[in-house]
């Protein structure tokens, strides 16, 4: 028998996600399946692409049921997992996919997500410096979030190697409607989201105070973008050089440096830029990087898929680390096309 692990929201998009890369799994065994307003409706009535869970029904969610696991995922709203991981025995280990744990400034989570702050956990970004030994001695993990991703792998390493000015930094990020979530709101129905591309959270989306703790960006300016797609992101970070005459070359070799023995992080050729249907399906990144002939900034581009990199193939990766397994199993690199 493999390691025993449970679901807590797992009728969302990000659950779904992860029921599909946990079936899958070599190492793993199912148990819990939970979702609060869908229990004992079946898995299939909600994921339908999930042929190999029919005839399981959705659990109810209580801590008796998440807490018979050797490790639990919590894919809940931001503000909901606190509780539940309170709940449950000391020694099941927890990846927490919400925002709940991620910040270590009290203050920040006050700022952009209200209400009491529930204290950090352990970082859940592997590829960076450091971090992969220290989710792996973990028995808590707070995911990454779906936008912090992209744009950290992309700004992170050139901050690190002095060439990015932390104080100066520009992200626009263009995300699929996954990324909002499955409860129904107006604003995602396909008729609005159809041939239309929209900003929003402007100034003051919750994942700029992570983006700074994890990049050392003192200054950012984040923009998100609503695109018509169902999953994937795409970031453009600009950053003002710290020295002139910086070129692309340096750029480039700055990311080939920092993610040459990283398996899921691609720095493309160049010339070739991240395309978000290059990354569908896998917990792959793709990043590109120049200084920009006009402005002389630097630019970074990343994509990844929001629901994998971005959420449940990430958790699964941190997943593998706290139990000693290889951190690519059960885990796809390569995308599917076209």
């Amino acid at each position: 028998m493999g390691t025993r692990v449970a679901i807590a929201g797992a009728s969302g998009y990000a659950g779904g996600e992860l029921l599909r890369l946990l079936v899958a799994h070599p190492e793993f065994e199912l148990g819990a399946v939970t979702a609060h307003s869908q229990a004992g409706a079946p898995v299939t009535s909600v994921h339908p692409h999930l042929a190999t869970l029919a005839g399981r029904n959705f659990d109810a969610a209580t801590p008796a049921a998440l807490g018979d696991a050797d490790l639990v995922f919590l894919a809940l709203p931001h503000g909901e997992s606190a509780a539940v991981a309170a709940s449950l025995p000391a020694h099941v280990k927890v990846v927490d996919l919400g925002a709940d744990h991620r910040l270590t400034d009290a203050a920040a989570w006050t700022a952009y997500y209200g209400g009491e702050h529930a204290g950090a956990w352990t970082y859940g970004l592997p590829e960076l410096p450091g971090q992969r030994e220290k989710i792996a001695a973990a028995t808590h993990v707070a995911a990454t979030g779906c936008y912090v991703v992209a744009s950290t792998l992309a700004l992170r390493p050139l901050i690190d190697a002095g060439l990015a000015d932390p104080a100066d930094v520009v992200i626009v990020a263009a995300s699929g409607t996954s990324g909002a979530g499955r409860t129904a709101k107006a604003h995602l129905m396909g008729s609005e989201v159809m041939g239309d591309v929209s900003a929003y959270k402007v100034g003051a989306h919750q994942h700029t105070p992570e983006i700074k703790q994890a990049t050392g960006a003192t200054s950012l300016c984040f923009t998100p973008v609503l695109a018509p797609l169902p999953r994937g992101i795409l970031s453009t970070v600009t950053a003002r050089p710290l020295r002139p005459g910086l070129s692309s070359d340096e750029v480039r070799q700055a990311l080939q440096a920092a993610y040459a023995d990283e398996p899921f992080v691609h720095v493309l050729p160049e010339g070739r830029w991240p395309r978000t249907a290059s990354t569908f399906g896998t917990n792959s990144a793709h990043l590109q990087a120049t200084v920009d002939l006009d402005a002389g900034r630097i630019t970074a581009v990343a994509a990844i898929d929001n629901l994998g990199k971005g959420a449940a193939g990430q958790a699964v990766q941190c997943a593998n680390l706290m139990l000693g397994l290889p951190e690519t199993t059960g885990l796809a690199i390569n995308g599917v096309a076209p």
